[in-house]
């Protein structure tokens, strides 16, 4: 039997959770919170809920404000396209000097006038505080949190610096002209060096002494909810130049902004923004922020620092949550999973899973079972009968099935008892009961192999001092009937 088989007899054996009704999924373990303490909301999800008044009022105003407010916004961009292509023109896709000369002092003024017409137009008052660090002071802009692609607001108020931006983007007719005129930085996807080169150009317009403009970057890589900070990419850092953080927040009763994984589309939140009177934003500028010879050294460092201060002054907490996790979640949603299924700190999980360079028979056979698909077959249900049988008696008594279980699931305190009895016909479950009851109930493979993928690959690794606190009082796993809920995948 091949290893991917083997690993797959966990997936493939172990039930998650009692069915009920036929075709029904069954019931998730809550993951609404961070794994790993402290724990804090799910940064990558966003709930806004409207009453009936409120409904109403958005309609008669969208009646009104949409249609105008969506004119106004095509006839800037139509007449902000001549400018951005007189100050483009000639010049190649990826820049290898900086536009200078009468060009540049003719359309990027006219280009910021028209960037502040256009939020000014959707609805927008904003609110600038602090100022704006020259080019020579600070050769980089650090924007969080960064919750919407409205963040755009942040490149015009500081004067249109360049952007770190798709290589696709700039091709899109219209658009990819006005971006080509903030002289970004491409990335292209095709280009296996694309992150060396990437670094690389930050790296030479950031020292090249103000020559070229400054460069803003969303160092968080993702859009969240603004409830926290997650962990920082340290592209803005490695240069190892000073750098200015740029905090956002819009301080609105209704939020029609935040475009998260799990939430509102594009176009839902333009509907809903253009249908508000107006739309509060706030822009402060912190004061410049120089690295140390150690963080010169150590990117990582500095923009850990750098988060914690921003941290501080926005009232938040921080959380080492990463894009990485954005993909678990996706998969969580590709597997008709809740997408909070897939709220893990990856970083972490990575990083106990090898603190000491070693992994026993479980964890092997674990982590293995991430990686392949589940199959129901009579050899992949030996060797996950084996797996619980942790004394190999040839029986797996309750308290051998509660712990790994538990282990599997990363909830120490799960409730087992219900679903044990129902698959043991007395104190043990022998093989063929455990055989026959996986026969029965394919679709739990699945189900025990996403929770082994998104939650609990770290669990076997850590120290008993050190597990995680249970964040619910109580769970449990028994063959109950639950209402599901579809989770909600951004397909933006």
């Amino acid at each position: 039997m091949s290893q991917c088989a083997e690993a797959a007899a966990v997936a493939a054996t172990v039930p998650g959770a009692g069915m009920g009704k036929a075709g029904l999924r069954p019931p998730m373990v809550p993951r609404q919170a961070s794994f790993f303490p402290p724990p804090v909301p799910n940064p990558f999800v966003q709930e806004t809920r409207m009453g009936a008044v409120r409904c109403l009022q958005i309609f008669f105003l969208g009646i009104i404000l949409l249609p105008i407010r969506a004119l106004l916004v095509t006839l800037i961009v139509l007449l902000a396209w001549p400018f951005a292509a007189l100050s483009t023109v000639c010049c190649p896709e990826k820049l290898t000097h900086p536009i200078t000369g009468w060009r540049r002092k003719i359309s990027q003024p006219i280009l910021k006038i028209l960037g502040h017409a256009m939020f000014f137009s959707m609805g927008f008052i904003v609110t600038v505080k602090g100022k704006v660090a020259r080019p020579t002071e600070a050769p980089i802009f650090v924007a969080a949190p960064h919750s919407t692609f409205f963040d755009g607001i942040a490149c015009v108020v500081a004067g249109l610096p360049s952007m770190v931006s798709r290589n696709e983007n700039a091709q899109v007719p219209l658009i990819g002209r006005l971006l080509r005129a903030l002289q970004p930085v491409l990335v292209s996807r095709v280009d296996p060096d694309s992150r060396k080169n990437t670094i690389n150009e930050i790296v030479r317009r950031a020292t090249s002494g103000g020559q070229w403009p400054q460069i803003l970057v969303f160092p968080e890589g993702t859009c969240t909810n603004r409830s926290c900070l997650i962990t920082f990419k340290p592209g803005a850092f490695i240069p190892g130049v000073p750098v200015q953080p740029i905090l956002l927040r819009y301080p609105n009763k209704l939020d029609t902004v935040t475009w998260t994984w799990q939430g509102y589309t594009f176009i839902q939140l333009c509907m809903l923004t253009f249908c508000q009177p107006f739309t509060k934003v706030e822009v402060e500028f912190l004061p410049v922020q120089v690295p140390n010879d150690e963080e010169k050294s150590d990117p990582i460092l500095f923009a850990g620092r750098v988060r914690n201060l921003m941290a501080e002054a926005l009232g938040i907490p921080v959380t080492d949550h990463t894009y990485e996790d954005c993909r678990l979640m996706i998969s969580a949603g590709q597997l008709t999973l809740p997408m909070e299924a897939g709220l893990v700190e990856f970083t972490k999980i990575s990083q106990k899973l090898n603190h000491d360079g070693s992994i026993d028979f479980r964890e092997y056979v674990i982590g293995l079972a991430v990686l392949c698909h589940p199959a129901n077959t009579e050899d992949i249900i030996q060797v996950a009968f084996k797996l619980f049988d942790v004394d190999e008696d040839g029986y797996i008594t309750e308290e051998e099935f509660t712990t790994i279980l538990q282990a599997a699931l990363g909830v120490p305190d799960l409730d087992v008892s219900g679903l044990f009895k129902e698959i043991a016909q007395g104190d043990s479950v022998s093989y063929e009961e455990f055989k026959s009851f996986a026969l029965k109930h394919p679709e739990y493979a699945k189900i025990f192999t996403t929770y082994l993928d998104l939650q609990t690959c770290h669990v076997f690794s850590l120290p008993k001092e050190v597990l995680p606190t249970p964040l619910f009082a109580s769970n449990k796993v028994s063959p109950e009937n639950h209402d599901e809920s579809p989770s909600d995948k951004k397909d933006d």
